[in-house]
């Protein structure tokens, strides 16, 4: 075998050497690929403890059953979420109050004018006007934040302030913002 290195004018010795940094390079290969299969053999056992293939299939199928419940559930709660949104643009979700003297002889404010508007401003103004001897309800629809029929001074401050509920207490949140934005820059510059 030497004469045949020979012959072509290689030396013996260099062929060993590389011959020794393969085995190297292929023992280094060996104990990885053993190293990986370790660790896959082992996520195996913990996937397979306890179960066999039958187990397995039980388990997959339940929660297989478990996601098509959590699906129908999901479904239903949506239809559900959709009523209430629909039913929500129906209620009154806006209020009005104005209390006052319907009499100059009865004291303490007994008398109001209560407006209930929903989220297109609809609804009604209910006015109570109270005398020492009588208590008289009056209902007057409310369209869009307009009424067909004439309203008191009350009832227009009641229906206005129903129109604008929420909205006095954003403009007070963006006028203490406001507020904060110019003490900073005071204190800033």
């Amino acid at each position: 075998m030497s004469d045949l290195f020979s012959s072509m004018g290689i030396d013996t010795g260099i062929v060993v050497i590389i011959l020794m940094v393969l085995v190297v390079i292929l023992l280094v290969c060996l104990i990885s690929t053993n190293l990986r299969l370790s660790r896959l053999e082992h996520k195996y056992k913990i996937f397979m403890k306890g179960k066999d293939a039958k187990s397995l299939e039980i388990t997959f199928a339940r929660k297989m059953a478990q996601i098509d419940k959590l699906s129908e559930l999901t479904e239903r709660y949506m239809k559900e979420n959709n009523q209430l949104q629909k039913n929500f643009q129906r209620i009154f979700s806006k209020y009005g109050v104005e209390k006052y003297d319907a009499f100059d002889d009865v004291g303490g404010k007994l008398s109001f004018a209560l407006a209930m508007l929903d989220k297109n401003n609809s609804g009604l103004v209910l006015n109570a006007v109270h005398s020492r001897d009588n208590c008289f309800l009056y209902l007057k629809e409310i369209v869009k934040g307009e009424s067909y029929v004439m309203l008191s001074q009350e009832e227009v401050e009641a229906l206005r302030r129903a129109v604008n509920y929420g909205i006095e207490d954003l403009e007070e949140v963006t006028e203490k913002s406001k507020k904060d934005v110019s003490s900073n820059q005071m204190k800033k510059g």
